[in-house]
């Protein structure tokens, strides 16, 4: 064989290889790198996304745990201020009762004094008609003499 026909056939076989692999052969392997970068393209930009969503929920949840924050310190203030107005409400009471029980001490001893100087006043009437009665040697008849004795009463 002739080295120029067989150069000239390695030629052919070279071309219709070329043709082949062009025409079959590296579209689809075209086709599949360029699926192939969108798909990597799309999996970057969903992840760009998908960060930004992360970032922007993270920033909420911070904004509403500080407003839940400030919440709850609200009512925890609104319990304090509630919880000291019953401490208050109670001491107020209490004081009210306090002088109720006072008072009501107060009007009973003041009515014992009263019961006691009657009945001090009862005796020492008693002891004066005793005492006249051993004066005068002779027996006084109360009944008789009830308007002296109630006379007597009085100016004790």
């Amino acid at each position: 064989m002739n080295i120029n026909a067989t150069l000239f056939v390695q030629l052919v076989v070279f071309f219709i290889g070329a043709w082949v692999t062009m025409k079959f052969i590296w579209p689809p392997l075209l086709k599949s790198l360029e699926d192939r970068q969108k798909k990597i393209a799309d999996g970057l930009a969903a992840a760009d996304r998908g960060q930004k969503s992360l970032e922007d929920a993270k920033r909420k949840i911070a904004e509403e745990q500080a407003a839940e924050r400030a919440h709850v310190q609200q009512l925890i203030t609104e319990a304090e201020k509630r919880g000291q107005a019953i401490v208050d409400a109670a001491k107020d009471q209490a004081k009210v009762e306090a002088d109720r029980i006072v008072e009501a001490a107060k009007a009973e001893a003041t009515q014992e004094m009263q019961r006691a100087k009657d009945a001090l006043r009862d005796q020492v009437a008693v002891l004066a008609v005793a005492g006249a009665e051993q004066i005068l040697k002779r027996e006084v008849n109360p009944q008789v003499h009830s308007e002296l004795l109630a006379q007597l009463k009085a100016k004790l």
